[in-house]
């Protein structure tokens, strides 16, 4: 008898792993949208940008990297520093540090949209404020009993925060041209990922 409960017991545990198979009810990947603090996070669309906005960035920077080339600065701090990575972040916090990111790319580069390179920067400025609007829906709350930015979340959003008052608007501009693909190839394709971002 005792052998018969055996048996059957296994057979049952097989039979609900099996079905459990079928119907998709294994662990999946951690949406954004269910991350604490989220309020309608729609991120995916953004792993990967369409051929016609690369191309739009690629013809801004190669504009904006030319405009430099003729302006002479001495910049002391890099906003963007090339160790960071947002691997290394908790997943519910690296929208709020890209957030962050694109907010100091708009501020730097925003003024422009109203000079000569403006008919350029006007697709790729669209983008980044669409995508802008997206990720503030993904940010965790700041409320009290939310989450709270510590230790290089904290770090790296102080910095981001100080730049405009440690450089020069050239400098801000500087900083956030060169760094504008990594954000776009690899900090908006990690926060689109979410979990699987490792």
């Amino acid at each position: 008898m005792k052998l018969d409960s055996a048996v059957g017991c296994m057979l049952v545990l097989m039979l609900m792993t099996t079905a459990l198979t079928r119907t998709g009810a294994a662990p999946a990947p951690t949406p954004l949208s269910a991350l604490p603090g989220a309020r309608g996070c729609a991120m995916a669309p953004f792993t990967s940008l369409s051929p016609q906005d690369m191309k739009a960035f690629r013809r801004a920077k190669d504009a904006l990297e030319e405009s430099l080339l003729l302006k002479n600065r001495s910049c002391r701090s890099r906003p963007f520093p090339r160790t960071r990575d947002l691997r290394q972040l908790q997943v519910w916090e690296r929208p709020v540090a890209l957030e962050a990111e694109l907010a100091l790319t708009l501020k730097a580069l925003g003024p422009m949209a109203n000079s000569t390179l403006g008919d350029i920067l006007d697709q790729p400025l669209h983008t980044l404020r669409h995508i802008h609007a997206k990720l503030q829906a993904c940010a965790p709350a700041q409320a009290p009993a939310g989450p709270r930015p510590r230790g290089l979340l904290r770090h790296w959003l102080r910095r981001l925060q100080e730049a405009p008052e440690k450089e020069s608007a050239g400098c801000l501009e500087a900083s956030v041209t060169f760094n504008l693909f990594r954000l776009l190839t690899r900090d908006l394709r990690c926060v689109s990922r979410g979990d699987l971002c490792v």
